[in-house]
């Protein structure tokens, strides 16, 4: 079983998955550029998404750290938002798979996302 899950409104997608992915890579890289190559994304795309999340949510998820690297940092609403959809996402995700394994005849189990751990 594996759930896709996202915030939308009518101007677009506000959060989901990927974009929690990209923050939490920037968390953990401190650049963007890393985060999104992990993901198997270009930087081009990852910025654009990044910057659609702020445009519909009116803050800003990322600022550029002091080095002269031109890294990147979490602001608190980037890290609010990560962790608040993981958490989201975690218990929507239990919900499903409890429910799925009453409905089905067959034994139901969770697909991770590629380099996650079970």
């Amino acid at each position: 079983m594996r759930l896709h899950l996202w915030l939308e409104i009518e101007n677009g997608m506000v959060f989901g998955l990927g974009r929690a992915q990209l923050l939490a890579g920037v968390e953990r890289y401190g650049s963007l550029r890393k985060a999104a190559q992990e993901l198997g994304m270009s930087y081009r795309a990852a910025w654009g998404k990044i910057k659609k999340t702020e445009e519909l949510v009116g803050d800003k998820l990322l600022v550029k750290t002091s080095s002269r690297r031109g890294g990147y940092s979490l602001t608190e609403l980037g890290r609010q938002l990560m962790n608040n959809y993981f958490t989201w996402f975690k218990e929507v995700e239990e919900i499903a798979l409890n429910r799925a394994k009453e409905l089905f005849p067959w034994p139901i189990e969770l697909v991770k996302e590629v380099g996650e751990k079970k």
